[in-house]
């Protein structure tokens, strides 16, 4: 299969997009998830005949000092696999060490992937209802990061907070601006 070109074809698939979701009468719905057709393939290497797809997910330890990856099956019922990453994060560590890095109560408004970059949009309890602290800033903020940049055609992450871009998650890290993974942070 080719390899296409990301520029020009972008945001022709992003204006056929955005037109067949006008068409669709998608415009009044409250909260989107949208993934323009540029990657190589929406479906992973790692899809399997059950129709799940491996991927793989990062959660703190217990001192909040590092990312602990942990694969995960998951299944897409015909979300976008962004999608599904970060509502498995919201959904916590399957393993007893690991840490939650999202409050259970955050919701996942929308995302969209553009250029290299996914705008990921949370309600406000990913906010208010965060424990707070710089390491578990740091935690939310890579944990997101990191398990979504598995993904072909992510590079960096927008966070977006009931639609709108905030200085800071909890008062500690610059969100203002996409953020690239940060690899150190994993425990190796």
């Amino acid at each position: 299969m080719p390899v296409m070109r990301k520029g020009p074809f972008l945001r022709a698939a992003a204006v056929l997009l955005v037109a067949l979701l006008l068409a669709a009468g998608g415009c009044g719905s409250k909260a989107s998830v949208t993934k323009p057709q540029n990657t190589k393939e929406s479906q992973s290497a790692g899809e399997t005949k059950a129709g799940k797809e491996k991927v793989t997910l990062y959660f703190g330890d217990k001192e909040a000092m590092y990312l602990i990856p942990e694969e995960r099956e998951v299944a897409r019922g015909g979300k976008p696999i962004e999608q599904v990453i970060v509502e498995e994060l919201i959904k916590g560590p399957r393993n007893p060490e690991l840490s939650r890095t999202i409050p259970p109560q955050a919701r996942l408004r929308s995302i969209r992937v553009e250029n290299g970059v996914a705008y990921v949009d949370f309600s406000k309890e990913i906010q208010t209802r965060h424990w707070g602290g710089s390491a578990g800033e740091a935690m939310t903020i890579y944990s997101v990061v990191n398990s979504l940049a598995g993904v072909s055609g992510i590079e960096k992450v927008q966070f977006l907070v009931e639609g709108k871009k905030q200085e800071s998650l909890v008062g500690h890290a610059d969100t203002t601006e996409p953020i690239a993974p940060n690899w150190d942070k994993v425990k190796k």
